[in-house]
Order: C-alpha cells, then sequence, then structure tokens
C-alpha cells in the first residue's frame, strides 16, 4: 500500500466531499494543512485518541503540515457527541488548561512536535474566549435549528424524552469556527465527530468561500457496537504501564483484533489481511492478539519494554496453563460457548456460573472472563476455579 493509500484508507471510514477529491489533491503533491482537536476533559489521552494521532503521524510523515489543537475552548461548551444524557457540570478554561498539562508529553510518543515538519501546538481559547456578541451571532446565523435538529444524537434524546441543553447546540458551531480561525484544509475525527466536522466545513465555505475536507476515523468497538473509550468507562491510557497496558489489550474482544491492527499499529495491511483471513479460517486469535500488544506498546514506548510487557504477561497469565496442560482434561468445544462446555462437563447451574464470572474464578488461556457467551475455539485453555481445567478439542 502506498503513501497516498495508506492516508485515504487506513483506519479511515469517510471523506467528506469524497475520497475521489482527496486523492486527486493528494496526487497533485499539495501540502496540506490539516487538524484534529482533543478536548481535555480528562487529564490522559487514550487509545481512542491513539487511532486519530496515528492518522495524523501518517500525514505528518507524507510532508503535510499537522496542527494538534487542545480544545481548552471548546471544552467549556462540552461536547454531546456520544452523550445520550447532558454533563452533570461544565469545566472552566482553567480546568481545562491544567488538564491538558502533559498532552503534548502523552501524544509524543506517536506525533513528532520537534524538528523541521514539527507538529504545531495550539489551544482554541486563545480566539473562542475573545469571541464578541457580534461575532458569536454572526457564527450562529450561518446554521438554521432545523439543521442542529437533524442530528441522529438530538433526535434520539427527544424520543427519549431526555433534556438537551443548548450550549450543547453550540458545541459544533464553536469546533466549526476553529477551522475559520486556522484555515486549514482538512480536519480529522472520529466518525462520531462527523456532524461537528461537518459544521466546520459549512461555516469555512460561508465565511471563507474554501472547500475543507473531512476525514472521519473509525471507532473501535466490540461486537455489541460498544466503543472502546472515555465515554464507555473501559479507556486505556496511553500513559499505562507497559505491561498493564499490555494486559488490557490482550483483554479485549477477539473481533477488534483486525481492526485495531490496522488503527494502532505500522503493520503492513497486506499482512493484516493475511491475518484477518487465518482468523476466519479458525486461526486461534490469541497470537495476533499478543502481535497487536506487542506492537501498541513497543510504539508507545520501546521494543524492550513491549519484550518485558509480553514476558510478564506469559509469566503471570499463561505459564500456569503451560505447567497444568498434563493435568487438563480434552473436551469437546470448538464453537460452542463457554457456558455450554462448563453445564456440559460440571453440571453448574448458570447462577453458579455467573457468581464464579463474578469471582473472577474463570478463566480462558489466563485471562479472567466477564461474558458467559463467548465461543471456545480449538486449544483454549479453560480453568473453573483451582481444580478444573479443560483444553479444548
Amino acid at each position: 500500500m502506498d503513501s497516498t493509500d495508506t492516508l485515504l484508507n487506513r483506519g479511515v471510514d469517510k471523506v467528506y466531499p469524497s475520497r475521489e477529491a482527496l486523492e486527486k489533491v493528494l496526487k497533485s503533491g499539495k501540502k496540506l494543512k490539516l487538524y484534529q482537536g482533543f478536548d481535555p476533559t480528562g487529564i490522559n489521552l487514550h487509545i481512542g485518541h491513539m487511532v486519530g494521532l496515528m492518522k495524523l503521524r501518517q500525514f505528518q510523515k507524507a510532508g503535510h503540515e499537522v496542527i494538534f489543537l487542545i480544545g481548552d475552548g471548546t471544552g467549556q461548551a462540552g461536547d454531546p457527541s456520544g452523550k445520550t444524557r447532558s454533563r452533570d457540570k461544565y469545566l472552566t478554561n482553567e480546568q481545562l488548561r491544567k488538564n491538558a498539562k502533559d498532552y503534548v508529553m502523552q501524544a509524543k510518543r506517536i506525533v513528532d512536535f520537534d524538528g523541521p515538519n514539527g507538529v504545531r501546538i495550539m489551544y482554541n481559547g486563545d480566539w473562542l474566549n475573545k469571541l464578541t456578541l457580534s461575532e458569536v451571532l454572526n457564527i450562529a446565523g450561518h446554521f438554521t435549528a432545523q439543521q442542529m435538529n437533524e442530528r441522529d444524537l438530538f433526535q434520539e434524546r427527544y424520543k427519549n424524552n431526555i433534556p438537551l441543553n443548548l450550549r450543547e447546540f453550540m458545541y459544533p458551531l464553536l469546533q466549526g469556527y476553529d477551522s475559520v480561525v486556522m484555515d486549514v484544509d482538512m480536519e480529522i475525527g472520529g466518525s462520531d465527530q462527523t456532524f461537528n466536522m461537518l459544521a466546520g466545513r459549512q461555516l469555512m465555505k460561508a465565511m471563507k468561500g474554501k472547500d475543507k475536507f473531512v476525514l472521519s476515523t473509525v471507532l473501535i468497538s466490540d461486537k455489541f457496537g460498544k466503543k472502546i473509550g472515555k465515554t464507555e468507562g473501559n479507556a486505556i491510557s496511553l500513559t499505562d504501564k507497559p505491561e498493564d497496558l499490555y494486559g488490557k489489550i490482550m483483554s479485549f474482544p477477539d473481533e477488534v483484533i483486525v481492526q485495531c491492527l490496522e488503527c494502532l499499529t505500522e503493520i503492513p495491511m497486506e499482512d493484516i489481511n493475511v491475518i484477518a483471513d487465518k482468523i476466519k479460517n479458525g486461526d486461534n486469535p490469541m497470537k495476533f492478539k499478543k502481535l497487536l500488544a506487542f506492537e501498541v506498546v513497543k510504539l508507545l514506548n520501546s521494543e524492550k519494554d513491549a519484550q518485558a510487557a509480553q514476558a510478564f504477561f506469559e509469566q503471570a497469565h499463561q505459564q500456569g496453563s503451560t505447567t497444568d496442560l498434563k493435568n487438563a482434561q480434552v473436551v469437546s468445544g470448538n464453537g460452542e460457548l463457554l457456558k455450554d462446555v462448563i453445564i456440559k462437563n460440571l453440571g453448574l447451574s448458570i447462577s453458579a456460573i455467573k457468581q464464579l464470572v463474578y469471582q473472577k474464578a474463570i478463566d480462558v488461556n489466563g485471562l479472567a472472563v466477564n461474558d458467559v457467551k463467548m465461543k471456545l475455539k480449538t486449544e483454549d485453555m479453560v480453568r473453573v476455579g483451582k481444580k478444573h481445567i479443560f483444553k479444548i478439542k
């Protein structure tokens, strides 16, 4: 996959107005000015942020001008994206700036802020907090209430009779104004940010007579569509210790392995496609999940850290299974649900199984499980309590 294909397709959900239009510009040799914004509503960047940072890294390596925008202004409004209800509280500019103190140190694990093409750091509070009433009204005048009401998220709130704070209506307008001030050619963000980014595209056209590309990245989510990130309470911080980071990635559902290899590593897509085929054809995903964990830890820390984290994981979670292999009972169960295999071989009730799960007394391949409906595969090692070990044939 060449550089242009990587920029256009790797980890990308959609491109506005179209991939073809962006491809034409990229192949013309023009260097784009682009950005992604990060609201510091917490103190740590997480794996969800890493998807966008990897895309910024790709554009930076291709020689484009990249801006890392800290949303200490937009953060005061509170991004409603992905929120099923209004926030309980809103942060001040001072709180947001304090939260963002270490953002650059965290992001520099992925993008380069130094050198001849270093990523620029900007804070949108520098201009949003200086807007006058007439300027705010002018921005708002480019949008209609009907347009805001059409947002799926807001429609869901209306349908469920959940309050919609008017300051949340302002968020897309403020984010859109960032593009105008910085005069960018493109904005990058997760697919859940599409509405906000398109508001910026509309505002750029209205206020500058300029088209702005919008590139949305895929959201890493499990088989139930639950996003892996801060909003869902399952975020993994980029600053986690290497062994913790490795272990948390090993707890990812099998369904996201290929997607994460694409979005969070620099493994060639040709190799990732081969891995996808192997998993589809029945290969145990464990070794590929270990590859994912190794590559992410290596990228965020070092290869030495990744090696140590993998050794720690294998010693802590897998050595016991290897030692007890000779004592494991070989049972059928390939493609069967975990709960069914336990019921079939131990005669436990569903409630008893759930209690063991709650006590973290059931693990598969050394990892405690929380889903008794997970499907087992050949060679899986299932441990129930301290006495029962099954190897799936």
